[in-house]
């Protein structure tokens, strides 16, 4: 921590990937409570146990002398919190083309009734234009937009190691509501840590373009390693010579099955929707991009002729619980329409989210019963099948 600056009773609404992070990390200088509809959750949390499963938030939990607590009842937060932090998902609704909004909508009615003096800051990832829509149906300047830059199992070094910390709002900011900038402030571990207050329009672009460029990257890479393969070039070596040009650099690299997550598809769709009376060719091309990639790696299974396909996991990415519009899921899919037998492993998995896969919890029944394993992301469990594998984990596989 770098300053204090004073204990604030603070409201964190969802107690998800972000909400749980940013809820125990506040906690530790401020009184937090966090609201969320799941009982599991708000139980887990009022034991001081993290809420989702993340080691690094379970272990902040488990460490750290934290004020905070939780309820279903939102009504609690009246008359408590000076700021009220929205956690809440907004996923892509395909048939209107943009992101539902309906729970974010609903919380911020409820709360302004609730709350009318408190500052409240929306974290959900929204359409451009949702934050000033808001105020103006309100006639408040006090709803803004913070937007988040975590990654999935690094929510809470994110946290505390933020590339910028971002506020848009609709109208020039009170000195008091600016507060809320230096509470963000105390939980990073940088001491010049910069800070960013623009429009609310303009901050909420800045998520969907950061989000989509880097989905850009990854689609890249990935048709890169499309090309080599096909070609029978070292995609290792094209990428090593490609990314040690500094203009480049050495990140989203590695290639994969094609992007997924909570973040990247709904994100790149979202803006792709902005663009409707814009011309454009790049948001579209990540989007195609990513689903030839998918249909690339399906032909690649298929013209191996596997007797029993295993399947190593279903997750977005190693060491993630996400299953999240995760590309191996697409894969499976058309590979089962291709009458492929399919076998899965995932110790984690509860199969009742998928009644309509073969799966396998012995690890020794599932290698002794398929003669080719696909995994997006590889394990060193893998080691003694490594004859078996089928990964573009280039980077990962040593």
């Amino acid at each position: 921590m770098n300053m204090d600056y004073g204990r604030n009773n603070i409201a964190v609404i969802g107690a998800g990937y972000v909400g749980a992070s940013l809820s125990a990390l506040l906690a530790e200088n401020n009184d937090v409570l966090v609201i969320d509809t799941d009982e599991s959750k708000v139980n887990k949390i009022n034991r001081k146990e993290s809420p989702i499963p993340d080691k690094d938030i379970e272990n902040f939990f488990e460490t750290k002398d934290l004020s905070i607590s939780a309820s279903a009842n939102i009504e609690d937060i009246q008359n408590y919190a000076q700021y009220i932090i929205l956690c809440l998902p907004t996923n892509y609704d395909d048939n209107k083309k943009e992101f539902d909004t309906q729970i974010l909508d609903q919380c911020i009615d409820r709360v302004i009734n609730l709350c009318k003096d408190s500052l409240i800051i929306i974290k959900s990832t929204i359409p451009i234009g949702y934050t000033k829509a808001k105020c103006e149906y309100h006639k408040t300047t006090k709803i803004v937009f913070s937007p988040e830059f975590l990654r999935e199992g690094r929510s809470i070094e994110d946290n505390q190691n933020p590339s910028r910390i971002i506020l848009g709002a609709c109208q020039k900011l009170e000195n008091e509501d600016k507060k809320f900038l230096e509470i963000l402030k105390s939980i990073s571990s940088r001491n010049n840590q910069e800070v960013m207050i623009m429009s609310s329009e303009e901050a909420e672009a800045v998520k969907l373009f950061a989000n989509t460029y880097l989905a850009l990257r990854v689609a890249f890479f990935n048709e890169l390693d499309s090309y080599c393969m096909t070609r029978e070039l070292s995609s290792r070596s094209v990428i090593e010579g490609i990314c040690a040009d500094s203009r480049i650099g050495n990140y989203y690299n590695n290639p994969s099955f094609g992007y997924g997550g909570y973040c990247l598809p709904k994100d790149t769709m979202q803006l792709h929707s902005h663009f409707k009376d814009i011309s454009q060719a790049t948001i579209s091309a990540s989007i195609i991009s990513n689903t030839l990639r998918k249909q690339h790696i399906v032909n690649e299974i298929i013209n191996r002729k596997p007797k029993k396909l295993g399947v190593f996991r279903l997750e977005m990415k190693k060491g993630s619980s996400n299953y999240r519009h995760s590309a191996i899921l697409d894969i499976l899919n058309e590979l089962s329409i291709a009458n492929i037998d399919i076998l899965v492993f995932d110790e984690n998995l509860d199969s009742n989210k998928f009644p309509e896969i073969q799966t396998c919890s012995d690890f020794e029944e599932f290698k002794k019963g398929c003669d080719l394993i696909l995994t997006n992301r590889y394990d060193k469990k893998l080691d003694c099948v490594k004859d078996k594998v089928f990964t573009r984990d280039i980077f990962g596989e040593n």
